[in-house]
């Protein structure tokens, strides 16, 4: 049997039709590191390194995730991150330590450096909270790990919620970047306690 051209011509024109409407542009968002760059150091003092922050599966793909209730949770197709969240976080636990100027020499971990701790973490939780309101949630886990011994020494977990002033994307980003400032702030501040009671 043989279809009539002008329904193939019909159906080939619906299906591009089709094509061009759900063609939407993809936004890309970075956070600013919660602290400026600076090299920052003591003459003394101890060398801390900054491990790899593992994520969970769903924070892999880049895509802003949100959740909505105890069990649902989704994330915004065209809505991404510029970087891993978990890339993002490290950068900005190197930052916020080395401008503390509490340490001799802070940087990221890599085969071929030695230091005294090495700091390493899970990030749980990134992205957006709808409930009565809308927030976002941050839940990252860091462990201190010796450098000579290569034992775990300290473990700190970081669940924080922020508020977000808005409804839009960018609203939620914002919200993302000030709470990341505060669990970043926190960790450093925890880490020092650990460092001043042991020595």
């Amino acid at each position: 049997m043989r279809i009539p051209i002008a329904i193939c011509l019909t159906i080939a024109g619906g299906l591009v039709s089709a094509g061009c409407i759900s063609s939407r542009p993809v936004h890309y968002y970075s956070l600013e590191p919660a602290a400026p760059p600076t090299n920052q150091a003591r003459t003394g003092g101890l060398v801390l390194l900054v491990g790899n922050i593992a994520t969970t599966e769903a924070l892999q793909d880049g895509r802003i995730r949100y959740r909505s209730g105890a069990n649902e949770s989704g994330a915004y197709e065209f809505h991404r991150w510029a970087d891993r969240p978990g890339s993002m976080v490290r950068i900005s636990l190197v930052r916020a330590l080395r401008a503390s100027g509490k340490y001799q020499r802070v940087q990221e971990a890599g085969s071929l450096t030695a230091g005294d701790y090495i700091l390493r973490g899970k990030l749980y939780e990134f992205g957006e909270v709808d409930g009565a309101s809308i927030q976002t949630r941050i839940s990252l886990r860091v462990d201190l790990v010796d450098g000579k011994t290569s034992r775990t020494v300290w473990d700190h977990l970081v669940d924080r919620q922020e508020p977000v002033t808005g409804k839009s994307v960018a609203d939620v980003v914002q919200s993302l970047e000030r709470n990341l400032l505060q669990v970043v702030n926190e960790t450093g501040e925890e880490i020092e306690k650990f460092i001043a009671a042991g020595r």
